[in-house]
């Protein structure tokens, strides 16, 4: 029972959180065209962008558990 099953919200989060990691790992050092600020401000909002999300899976999952 400790090993509760992850949430469908935390799950679809850390797995994006896991794939933009990744790509911005492996694709950013090779892009020569745009600033490093400008980076840095893309994977920046991709996090808040996922942030937001798992803020709104969240509240949906709690309010499908009280509503039954």
């Amino acid at each position: 029972e400790s090993m509760k099953k992850m949430k469908k919200s935390s799950a679809l989060s850390l797995a994006l959180l896991i794939y933009i990691s990744a790509t911005a790992a492996y694709f950013l050092p090779r892009n020569s065209e745009i600033s490093v600020a400008e980076k840095y401000v893309t994977v920046f909002a991709s996090y808040v962008i996922v942030l937001l999300l798992w803020l709104v899976l969240r509240h949906k999952e709690h309010r499908k558990e009280r509503n039954g």
